[in-house]
């Protein structure tokens, strides 16, 4: 649910007409990420603000009914698909010229996978599923003949990935605070539990703190060395990953939005729209 502060950057980008050659997104990241490119501005605020009260999105009732805590099917399936209760813009989607990835984990493997636009289809949203597929809140999503837990697991901040594609000027949003540093997961006697088929994801879960700096430190070195323009949350805030309270996620958009006006001529100026 963090991720509401980057769907606000995008609209805005969506706003000033910003295009991009290269899109990777994580977890809910990719989620914001194919609305960003169908142009669909406003349609992820609908996910974090509207259709979280709609019980198939969350909860009790979808964990008895799917396995899953969060209604991936219902989410990224009834609504999204074409003909669904908000449906992503397919077509619009793939006309646009850039090249999509999303970052999942191998649930095997422990190991990032990158799949792009080729693994998408007008009723067939699994990479998004597989890419917001969070360990023990929710089963593991076959794809490809593998199966796939939330990218988050393995790259969280995918810069390094963008690097290899050859990008050579990125434009990262993240979801925490500059100062944020990240713990060691807690609860791992669930997550151990609950993933115990999958020792390699367990292992990726409790060294993720350990990657996320790592990302983290190659992020803010390319900002400094000017490789990078960062958009992160200027303000603290108390939403966490299973914040449904629309009011909270509203506001975190907002706070995207505003941040996106405070450095607007800064981040147009990086990308030569200036």
């Amino acid at each position: 649910m963090k991720c509401a502060y980057s769907a606000g950057v995008l609209d805005r980008f969506i706003d000033d007409g910003i295009t991009f050659d290269y899109v990777i997104g994580v977890s809910a990241g990719s989620a914001n990420a194919v609305s960003y490119m169908a142009h669909q501005r406003a349609r992820t605020l609908r996910f974090y603000a509207d259709h979280i009260h709609e019980p198939g999105y969350f909860g009790i009732g979808s964990w008895l009914k799917t396995g899953n805590l969060f209604g991936l099917q219902y989410i990224y399936g009834d609504l999204t698909n074409e003909g669904g209760g908000d449906p992503l813009d397919y077509e619009a989607f793939m006309e646009n010229p850039a090249e999509f990835e999303a970052v999942a984990t191998d649930a095997l493997t422990g190991k990032p996978r990158y799949f792009g636009k080729d693994y998408i289809k007008p009723t067939d949203y699994r990479v998004i599923m597989a890419s917001c597929a969070l360990p023990a809140a929710c089963k593991p999503v076959s794809l490809d003949g593998g199966l796939y837990y939330d990218g988050g697991v393995s790259d969280s901040i995918p810069v390094a990935r963008a690097l290899a594609k050859g990008c050579d000027k990125l434009v990262v949003a993240l979801t925490k605070n500059r100062d944020y540093v990240k713990k060691p997961e807690g609860m791992r006697f669930l997550y151990s539990a609950l993933c115990r088929k999958y020792p390699k994801t367990i292992e990726a879960l409790d060294n993720r703190h350990v990657m996320y700096r790592a990302c983290q430190k190659l992020t803010y070195d390319l900002e400094a060395e000017g490789t990078a323009f960062v958009f992160a949350p200027s303000e603290h805030f108390s939403i966490g990953t299973f914040t449904m309270d629309e009011d909270d996620n509203r506001n975190l958009y907002e706070m995207g939005i505003r941040d996106y006006d405070a450095r607007r001529e800064e981040f147009l100026e990086f990308i030569g729209r200036a």
